[in-house]
């Protein structure tokens, strides 16, 4: 797919799900609304998540994996990419990411870094941030960059992608921005959440409740259901308390 379309696919799909040109996402109530069961786990630094998709008998899970040692800008950019994979891509069925390379090389996992970018970063939305007179190349401020990036809650590289490819920022720039990230925004009291990790163990979906049907369907064990339990954070004594019957 080429640019315009992919635009097009990510505007089609804010418009669908209830999302103005202007709307930041809530990509927790979404993926909420959306029925994807999503599970946050700390993983190795080279992974940033993964997309299953099964079709049942007409019957379709999806399922997402999302890497939770990366900072909160990129677990949202990974987000948006992995929902290309899931509801965009034709004969998909599971992929492993590394989200944000926009490397060529790989030709869904390019469209899905572009359709994440278009996604999490609307050019209505993002224009409307920027003051007229920083609305011409290498023009913008910092301080601008930061806002933009408050309100969308997305990683700088991602915004930097979007800046440069609306022709607002020069590679130059680009890499002018993309250093002390976390400084400049201290230096202007912004928060720096979105640059730390986090979600770790977090779960969003009928994890607990699909784990259960499993085990009494005798699919898995009780030890796997077990296991499936420690995953969703519920600590060993409580697993002990409901092995021996306990309240």
């Amino acid at each position: 797919m080429n640019h315009l379309i992919l635009e097009k696919k990510a505007n089609d799909f804010r418009n669908s799900n209830g999302l103005g040109s202007n709307d930041s996402v809530r990509l927790k109530s979404l993926l909420y609304k959306l029925d994807v069961l999503t599970v946050f786990k700390p993983l190795s630094a080279g992974f940033s998540g993964m997309a299953l998709k099964i079709d049942k008998e007409g019957e379709i899970k999806r399922f997402v994996l999302i890497n939770s040692n990366k900072t909160l800008g990129h677990q949202h950019f990974t987000i948006c990419h992995e929902l290309y994979h899931l509801f965009i891509q034709e004969r998909f069925d599971s992929m492993v990411c590394t989200a944000g390379k926009f490397a060529k090389a790989d030709k869904e996992e390019y469209n899905a870094d572009v359709f994440a970018a278009h996604l999490l970063l609307p050019e209505i939305g993002v224009k409307s941030l920027i003051p007229d007179e920083e609305l011409s190349k290498d023009k913008i401020r910092l301080k601008t960059i930061l806002k933009i990036e408050q309100y969308f809650s997305c990683s700088r590289t991602a915004l930097l992608y979007r800046l440069k490819e609306l022709g607002i920022i020069s590679p130059v720039k680009w890499e002018e921005f993309n250093s002390n990230v976390r400084r400049g925004a201290i230096e202007f009291g912004h928060s720096t959440v979105i640059y730390e990790n986090g979600n770790h163990h977090e779960v969003i979906g009928d994890y607990g409740t699909l784990a259960r049907e499993l085990f009494d369907k005798e699919i898995i064990s009780e030890s796997h259901y077990y296991s499936l339990l420690l995953d969703l954070g519920m600590n060993s004594n409580e697993i002990e308390k409901l092995e021996n019957g306990e309240e």
